[in-house]
Protein backbone atom coordinates (compact mmCIF):
# COMPACT_ATOMS: atom_id res chain seq x y z
CA UNK A 1 0.00 0.00 0.00
CA UNK A 2 2.75 2.48 0.98
CA UNK A 3 4.71 1.68 -2.16
CA UNK A 4 1.64 2.42 -4.30
CA UNK A 5 1.07 5.66 -2.38
CA UNK A 6 4.66 6.77 -3.04
CA UNK A 7 4.39 5.87 -6.73
CA UNK A 8 1.09 7.71 -7.14
CA UNK A 9 2.46 10.82 -5.42
CA UNK A 10 5.61 10.84 -7.55
CA UNK A 11 3.62 10.35 -10.77
CA UNK A 12 5.45 7.14 -11.77
CA UNK A 13 2.26 5.11 -11.68
CA UNK A 14 0.09 6.89 -14.25
CA UNK A 15 -0.72 3.82 -16.39
CA UNK A 16 -2.03 1.82 -13.45
CA UNK A 17 -5.68 2.62 -12.77
CA UNK A 18 -6.05 0.74 -9.48
CA UNK A 19 -6.03 3.04 -6.49
CA UNK A 20 -3.70 2.40 -3.54
CA UNK A 21 -6.77 2.53 -1.31
CA UNK A 22 -8.31 -0.45 -3.10
CA UNK A 23 -5.41 -2.75 -2.22
CA UNK A 24 -6.18 -5.57 0.21
CA UNK A 25 -9.72 -4.47 0.96
CA UNK A 26 -10.86 -7.97 0.08
CA UNK A 27 -14.08 -6.74 -1.45
CA UNK A 28 -15.56 -6.20 2.01
CA UNK A 29 -15.65 -2.44 1.71
CA UNK A 30 -18.16 -1.30 -0.89
CA UNK A 31 -17.41 2.41 -0.48
CA UNK A 32 -15.76 4.34 -3.27
CA UNK A 33 -12.32 5.85 -2.75
CA UNK A 34 -13.79 9.32 -2.26
CA UNK A 35 -16.30 8.03 0.28
CA UNK A 36 -13.54 6.25 2.16
CA UNK A 37 -11.43 9.40 2.33
CA UNK A 38 -14.45 11.40 3.51
CA UNK A 39 -15.19 8.77 6.16
CA UNK A 40 -11.58 8.79 7.33
CA UNK A 41 -11.54 12.59 7.52
CA UNK A 42 -14.89 12.76 9.33
CA UNK A 43 -13.91 10.17 11.96
CA UNK A 44 -10.47 11.68 12.44
CA UNK A 45 -11.84 15.19 12.85
CA UNK A 46 -14.62 14.04 15.20
CA UNK A 47 -12.17 12.02 17.29
CA UNK A 48 -9.65 14.85 17.46
CA UNK A 49 -12.42 17.33 18.30
CA UNK A 50 -13.53 15.18 21.23
CA UNK A 51 -9.94 14.76 22.43
CA UNK A 52 -9.23 18.50 22.00
CA UNK A 53 -12.45 19.29 23.83
CA UNK A 54 -11.21 17.07 26.60
CA UNK A 55 -7.80 18.77 26.52
CA UNK A 56 -9.45 22.18 26.76
CA UNK A 57 -11.49 20.86 29.65
CA UNK A 58 -8.27 19.51 31.17
CA UNK A 59 -6.59 22.90 30.94
CA UNK A 60 -9.61 24.42 32.65
CA UNK A 61 -9.72 21.52 35.09
CA UNK A 62 -6.14 21.93 36.18
CA UNK A 63 -7.02 25.41 37.31
CA UNK A 64 -10.29 24.53 39.03
CA UNK A 65 -9.92 20.79 39.82
CA UNK A 66 -13.22 19.90 38.14
CA UNK A 67 -11.76 16.63 36.84
CA UNK A 68 -12.37 15.15 40.26
CA UNK A 69 -15.98 16.35 40.20
CA UNK A 70 -16.86 14.99 36.70
CA UNK A 71 -14.37 12.29 35.70
CA UNK A 72 -17.10 10.18 34.12
CA UNK A 73 -17.90 12.81 31.48
CA UNK A 74 -14.18 13.24 30.87
CA UNK A 75 -13.74 9.47 30.47
CA UNK A 76 -16.61 9.17 27.99
CA UNK A 77 -15.44 12.03 25.78
CA UNK A 78 -11.82 10.90 25.85
CA UNK A 79 -12.58 7.23 25.19
CA UNK A 80 -15.02 7.86 22.33
CA UNK A 81 -12.58 10.36 20.81
CA UNK A 82 -9.82 7.76 20.91
CA UNK A 83 -12.04 5.08 19.40
CA UNK A 84 -13.07 7.39 16.56
CA UNK A 85 -9.48 8.38 15.82
CA UNK A 86 -8.18 4.80 15.91
CA UNK A 87 -11.14 3.49 13.91
CA UNK A 88 -10.85 6.16 11.24
CA UNK A 89 -8.07 4.25 9.51
CA UNK A 90 -10.59 1.47 8.91
CA UNK A 91 -12.09 3.67 6.21
CA UNK A 92 -8.79 3.79 4.35
CA UNK A 93 -7.76 0.17 4.74
CA UNK A 94 -11.14 -1.51 4.96
CA UNK A 95 -12.41 -3.32 8.03
CA UNK A 96 -10.71 -6.67 7.33
CA UNK A 97 -7.31 -5.12 6.63
CA UNK A 98 -7.66 -2.85 9.67
CA UNK A 99 -8.27 -5.85 11.92
CA UNK A 100 -5.38 -7.74 10.30
CA UNK A 101 -3.03 -4.81 10.96
CA UNK A 102 -4.26 -4.33 14.52
CA UNK A 103 -3.89 -8.01 15.40
CA UNK A 104 -0.58 -8.50 13.62
CA UNK A 105 1.76 -10.59 15.83
CA UNK A 106 3.95 -7.54 16.37
CA UNK A 107 1.17 -5.54 18.02
CA UNK A 108 -1.40 -8.09 19.15
CA UNK A 109 -0.60 -7.61 22.85
CA UNK A 110 -0.61 -3.81 22.57
CA UNK A 111 -3.98 -3.95 20.78
CA UNK A 112 -5.50 -6.33 23.31
CA UNK A 113 -4.31 -4.25 26.25
CA UNK A 114 -5.56 -1.02 24.67
CA UNK A 115 -8.99 -2.45 23.84
CA UNK A 116 -9.20 -3.99 27.31
CA UNK A 117 -8.43 -0.62 28.89
CA UNK A 118 -11.10 1.04 26.75
CA UNK A 119 -13.67 -1.53 27.91
CA UNK A 120 -12.61 -1.16 31.55
CA UNK A 121 -12.82 2.65 31.33
CA UNK A 122 -16.30 2.47 29.84
CA UNK A 123 -17.44 -0.06 32.45
CA UNK A 124 -16.11 2.11 35.26
CA UNK A 125 -17.77 5.22 33.81
CA UNK A 126 -21.10 3.80 32.66
CA UNK A 127 -21.87 0.86 34.94
CA UNK A 128 -19.92 1.27 38.17
CA UNK A 129 -20.08 5.10 38.33
CA UNK A 130 -16.94 5.20 40.46
CA UNK A 131 -14.96 8.40 40.01
CA UNK A 132 -11.74 6.98 41.44
CA UNK A 133 -11.87 3.81 39.33
CA UNK A 134 -12.75 5.87 36.24
CA UNK A 135 -9.73 8.13 36.77
CA UNK A 136 -7.45 5.13 37.24
CA UNK A 137 -8.89 3.45 34.14
CA UNK A 138 -8.34 6.60 32.05
CA UNK A 139 -4.73 6.89 33.21
CA UNK A 140 -4.10 3.26 32.26
CA UNK A 141 -5.94 3.82 28.95
CA UNK A 142 -3.67 6.75 28.09
CA UNK A 143 -0.61 4.62 28.76
CA UNK A 144 -2.03 1.76 26.68
CA UNK A 145 -2.85 4.14 23.81
CA UNK A 146 0.71 5.47 23.84
CA UNK A 147 2.13 1.93 23.83
CA UNK A 148 -0.29 0.90 21.03
CA UNK A 149 0.68 3.96 18.97
CA UNK A 150 4.37 3.21 19.45
CA UNK A 151 3.81 -0.25 17.94
CA UNK A 152 3.40 1.40 14.52
CA UNK A 153 6.82 3.07 14.67
CA UNK A 154 9.72 0.68 14.05
CA UNK A 155 11.82 0.08 17.19
CA UNK A 156 9.94 2.78 19.14
CA UNK A 157 8.75 0.47 21.90
CA UNK A 158 12.25 -0.93 22.34
CA UNK A 159 13.73 2.59 22.57
CA UNK A 160 11.11 3.71 25.10
CA UNK A 161 11.63 0.55 27.15
CA UNK A 162 15.40 1.05 27.22
CA UNK A 163 14.97 4.73 28.07
CA UNK A 164 12.64 3.91 30.96
CA UNK A 165 15.06 1.27 32.25
CA UNK A 166 17.90 3.78 32.15
CA UNK A 167 15.84 6.52 33.80
CA UNK A 168 14.41 4.29 36.50
CA UNK A 169 17.56 2.27 37.17
CA UNK A 170 18.51 2.59 40.82
CA UNK A 171 22.09 1.44 40.30
CA UNK A 172 23.67 4.69 39.15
Amino acid sequence: MWKKLGESLSGDNEEQEESWLDEDSGGLCSLSTTQRIYGFAACSIAGLALMLLVREICAFILCSMIVFAKPIKFALLFTFGNLLAVGSTGFLLGPAQQMAVMFDPVRVFATAIYLGCVVIALICALLIHSKVLTLLAIIVEIGALIWYSLSYIPFARRMVSELMIRLCDTEL
